[in-house]
């Protein structure tokens, strides 16, 4: 797919900078005119606005793994996906080249403007909001039913999922179900022992250094028996990485909160990993999500590696 020029996308939005709820945010104006492979359709997302649901949005789709880098957004570093409507894309072959669009710094300037309006606004409490695609969530889709079996039919005949992946999930979600149902699902997924998270060394972790994921044992012990570390949530979709190993992508300080749009600070160490994302294959109820989240990881449940046993697994 081609994302269209910026005057093409300029004649879909509202006076909001929004098609149909969802805005387009100043993050992906640099991406017109450029090709990406669609990798899925936003037939299932995950809701991390007001429950564990999930919602479709129309006419939507997800590119190769494209993120926003939160230059429009006072340096968010949640490196969210970018959803992308169909109407602001066009169908080409690998083999079709480039079309000249002339000179559109007008329309380019224009867009700009109109998407870089409605990023932030003022907060009831005097402080600021910030407006993207995850805070505007609810808005541009719908609420998919628990109990409504096409949502799952949709992941495989939109070819979003292959039959195997889809076979393997649904079989662990048919489990994990009963489980719950039953009140024998573990929650949190990890429990430690304490009311409070003890106190850890600090490893000052940089971008590109090797860090292998602790295992689960070791985790626990950093935990307070709500599965949190200083207020941060180990999650179930987190434990499949235990005794791998990753590069650091980035120390995490700053990002947009999808709930109200207030930007939430970081005063204790947190980073990311790369290719540790969230797969959607291991929370209830939000099975087959493509948004690929980045996990959060506090410095204790990692340990720094030498690049040269960055291969190694964990014994």
């Amino acid at each position: 797919m081609e994302v269209r020029s910026p005057g093409e996308i300029l004649d879909t939005l509202d006076d909001q900078g929004a098609l149909e709820a969802l805005p387009f945010m100043p993050e992906m104006v640099p991406h017109c005119g450029q090709r990406f492979a669609v990798e899925r359709r936003a037939e299932k997302v995950c809701d991390t606005i007001q429950s564990l649901g999930s919602l479709r949005i129309a006419d939507c789709v997800l590119l190769d793994d494209v993120r926003c880098d939160g230059s429009g957004h006072d340096g968010c570093q949640a490196e969210c996906r970018f959803y992308w409507k169909e109407a602001w894309l066009k169908r080409v072959s690998p083999d079709q080249p480039v079309a000249e669009t002339g000179d559109d710094h007008e329309a380019r300037r224009a867009l700009c403007e109109l998407v870089e309006r409605g990023t932030r606004m003022a907060s009831e409490d005097g402080g600021v909001r910030h407006r993207c695609q995850a805070t505007e969530l609810l808005a541009a889709s719908e609420p998919l039913s628990l109990t409504d079996p096409r949502p799952y039919v949709r992941e495989v005949t939109s070819g979003n999922v292959s039959i195997r992946t889809f076979g393997r999930v649904m079989t662990r979600a048919t489990v994990t179900e009963v489980r719950r149902k039953l009140g024998r699902l573990p929650s949190p997924p990890v429990k430690g022992p304490a009311a409070r998270s003890p106190e850890t060394p600090k490893l000052d972790l940089q971008p590109g250094e090797w860090v292998r994921v602790k295992s689960r044992d070791e985790i626990r012990e950093t935990l307070t028996h709500k599965g949190m570390n200083r207020g941060l949530w180990f999650d179930v979709e987190m434990l499949p990485f235990c005794g791998q190993t990753f590069r650091v992508r980035q120390r995490i300080e700053r990002f947009v909160h999808d709930r109200d749009g207030r930007m939430i600070e970081l005063p204790s160490d947190c980073v990311t990993l790369d290719g540790a994302v969230c797969s959607g294959e291991w929370s209830t109820q939000r099975w087959f999500c493509p948004r690929a989240i980045h996990s959060y990881w506090r410095e204790c449940w990692l340990e720094r590696v030498p690049a040269d046993d960055a291969s190694t697994p964990a014994s």
